[in-house]
C-alpha cells in the first residue's frame, strides 16, 4: 500500500511575508550601516528588531497586556522607520546625530524588551463560574396529584396528678406532760364545775401551740 504524497502548493500569503521580511531586513541593514554600524553588526540589527517583533506577537497571542502592546509598537516603529528612512526621505550619507544615538542604543532596548516579554508571568486564566442551575437529568419530577404523606400528630403528654398534701403529723406528747395537763383540767373542773377550754389550757401550760393542740385533742377539749 503506497502512501499518498502531498504536493507543496504555493501560498500567496507566505510568499508575501517572505518578500516583506526580506525588504524590511535589507532596509534595517542599510540604515544601521549608514549610522556607523559596519560588518556583522549591521546584519545583527534587523535580526534584533524582527526577534523583538515576533516575541511581542507571541506574547499577545497568549494573553493581551499593556507591556506586550508597548514592545510590539516599538519593534514595529523601528521596522517601519527604517523602511521610510531608506525610501529617499533621509540622506544616508549624512545621518543625523539623533539617529546614530537611536541605532547605538537599540541593542540594550531590544534586550530589555525581550527579557521582559519572555520572563514576565503569564496572565491568569479566568475560570468560568460553575453553573448553579441543576441539569435536567438531576431534577426530580413529582406528580401534583399525589399528596405527600402527613406525619402523625404527636400523642398528648399524660397529665400529672398532684400528690395529695399530707397534714403535718401531730407532735408526740410525753406521758408525764399529758398527766400534768390532765391534772390541770381536773383541778379546773373541781374549782369551777366546768371543763377547761383548749385556749385556757394552752395559756396555763405555756407550751408551743402544736404541742398544746395535741394535748387538747387527746384530752378531748374544745
Amino acid at each position: 500500500m503506497t502512501t499518498p504524497t502531498r504536493r507543496l502548493r504555493p501560498d500567496a500569503v507566505l510568499v508575501q511575508a517572505v518578500i516583506a521580511g526580506a525588504l524590511s531586513f535589507a532596509h534595517l541593514h542599510d540604515l544601521a550601516s549608514a549610522a556607523g554600524q559596519s560588518g556583522w553588526k549591521a546584519w545583527a540589527y534587523p535580526v534584533s528588531v524582527d526577534l523583538l517583533l515576533v516575541a511581542a506577537w507571541r506574547r499577545l497571542r497568549t494573553g493581551r497586556d499593556g507591556s506586550s502592546w508597548t514592545w510590539f509598537a516599538i519593534a514595529l516603529a523601528a521596522s517601519l522607520g527604517a523602511n521610510v528612512a531608506t525610501a529617499g526621505l533621509l540622506d544616508l550619507h549624512q545621518v543625523p546625530a539623533w539617529l546614530r544615538i537611536l541605532v547605538a542604543g537599540w541593542p540594550a532596548l531590544a534586550f530589555l524588551g525581550g527579557t521582559l516579554l519572555v520572563h514576565a508571568p503569564a496572565p491568569a486564566a479566568v475560570e468560568p463560574e460553575p453553573d448553579e442551575e441543576p441539569s435536567a437529568s438531576e431534577v426530580e419530577v413529582h406528580r401534583a396529584d399525589t399528596p405527600e404523606p402527613v406525619p402523625p400528630a404527636p400523642a398528648p403528654a399524660p397529665e400529672l396528678t398532684p400528690a395529695p398534701v399530707k397534714p403535718p403529723a401531730a407532735p408526740a406528747v410525753p406521758p408525764a406532760l399529758l398527766d400534768h395537763a390532765r391534772s390541770i383540767a381536773d383541778a379546773h373542773r373541781t374549782s369551777t364545775g366546768e371543763q377547761i377550754t383548749a385556749d385556757a389550757l394552752t395559756a396555763r401550760l405555756g407550751l408551743p401551740a402544736p404541742t398544746c393542740q395535741a394535748i387538747a385533742a387527746q384530752l378531748q377539749l374544745t
